[in-house]
């Protein structure tokens, strides 16, 4: 599968921050790849659906069925919008649109971080991350 970022290059991971996806070009099994990753992304994703309009949204859960016709998601709009679901045979593309707040947060990267402010005589905290 192929993500491209806004720039036309593909992203550096195929799912950060300003991929997209365009479902009618893939195959089903890709396309079920595709929404595994939209619903693990901690950001929000950008919907167009078949008939042309787009959700600006969190997906927070999904429902798979045995095949994609069988298959939703359940979103969030942006803004504490509405939460709704979404049939997977409803979406026509897939945007990473929204910060990812869990890139580069793995455990193993805070206690190198701790680590490294310890060691130079800095105090180390686990302090919340401002959120845009």
């Amino acid at each position: 599968m192929t993500a491209t970022a806004d720039n036309g290059h593909s992203a550096a991971h195929p799912f950060a921050q300003g991929a997209a996806i365009d479902l009618a070009a893939v195959p089903e099994s890709e396309r079920k790849r595709a929404f595994d990753e939209a619903f693990e992304y901690r950001g929000d994703i950008t919907l167009t659906l078949t008939d042309g309009s787009r959700v600006e949204c969190y997906i927070f859960d999904r429902r798979i069925g045995a095949t994609i016709a069988d298959s939703f998601v359940r979103v969030m709009e942006a803004g504490g919008g509405e939460k709704r679901s979404i049939p997977y045979q409803q979406i026509a593309r897939l945007e990473f649109t929204g910060k990812d707040t869990a890139a580069g947060k793995t455990w193993e990267n805070w206690v190198r971080r701790y680590v490294e402010k310890r060691l130079a005589g800095e105090q180390a905290n686990i302090d919340a991350e401002v959120l845009d």
